[in-house]
């Protein structure tokens, strides 16, 4: 598909991203479903409530910490350099996950969920930048990042204000957090890789995938392993993508002279 012209693969992610947009609008509000907060493993230990969940965060930060240590002080990324905010951000936000994700599980209800949401949005927006910047332009990804940013913060207000009023509205934050996950693979197939490789990225969207589905079959993987449960499982195989995402990032190679 990269004998597609330019101007067509615009138009194919412009129409994609529009459609999703435009169909999320005729969706009835979707409120946030309060059986959401009944996780499967609620055991607790060293007095810690929900004591997996809360503690399974900590791979994020170790993971953020990680990136940040490689790409602030170390400078041994190999990255789009004039998208270096972007990179921060997403490894800045993935620190900033695990205090906000351990303080919902610690404590479960909506006031906390946002403050669980709020951080893995600005991993959406930073990670959609970054794919963005080094598939399509530089620049466009430098135009829009700051906007993506600002809307995945709205979309986290809109939706707790929302439930505050008594109507609550996930849909903003659906779609922050899906509509990057559809346009990635659609990047990726049509756009050519100015790097060594690009499966690591199809890996992280796997994890990622694997990961939505342990949090759907949360009680049902407690019940038969018992000693896990499906969220903390979620909890593992996203780190472990953005793990993947970060040596992809220290060991890929440049292809083209300039970027």
């Amino acid at each position: 598909m990269t004998s597609i012209s330019s101007n067509t693969k615009s138009i194919i992610l412009t129409l994609v991203a529009v459609s999703s947009i435009v169909a999320t609008s005729f969706v009835e509000p979707i409120p946030q479903d309060p059986q959401y907060h009944l996780f499967a493993d609620q055991r607790s230990f060293f007095n810690i409530p929900n004591a997996l969940n809360v503690v399974s965060n900590l791979f994020f930060a170790l993971i953020g910490i990680a990136g940040l240590f490689h790409l602030c002080i170390r400078r041994s990324l190999v990255i789009v350099p004039s998208l270096f905010p972007a990179y921060v951000v997403f490894f800045a936000a993935l620190v900033a996950i695990a205090p906000g994700s351990a303080y919902y599980h610690w404590n479960l209800d909506n006031q906390s969920l946002a403050w669980d949401r709020l951080p893995m949005t600005l991993v959406f927006m930073s990670f959609i930048t970054i794919i963005i910047g080094e598939r399509l332009s530089p620049l466009v990804a430098k135009f829009i990042f700051l906007p993506l940013l600002i809307t995945g913060v709205w979309s986290i207000i809109y939706w707790y204000q929302s439930e505050l009023a008594g109507d609550g509205d996930l849909r903003p934050y659906a779609l922050v957090q899906f509509l990057p996950m559809l346009l990635i693979p659609l990047i990726l197939l049509i756009y050519e890789t100015k790097f060594s490789s690009d499966r690591a990225i199809w890996w992280f969207c796997g994890c990622y995938l694997t990961a939505k589905g342990f949090e759907a079959l949360d009680h049902q993987i407690f019940d038969f392993l018992i000693i896990i449960s499906g969220h903390s499982l979620k909890h593992l195989a996203a780190s472990i993508a953005c793990l993947i995402y970060l040596k992809y990032l220290q060991y890929r190679t440049v292809l083209e002279a300039e970027l």
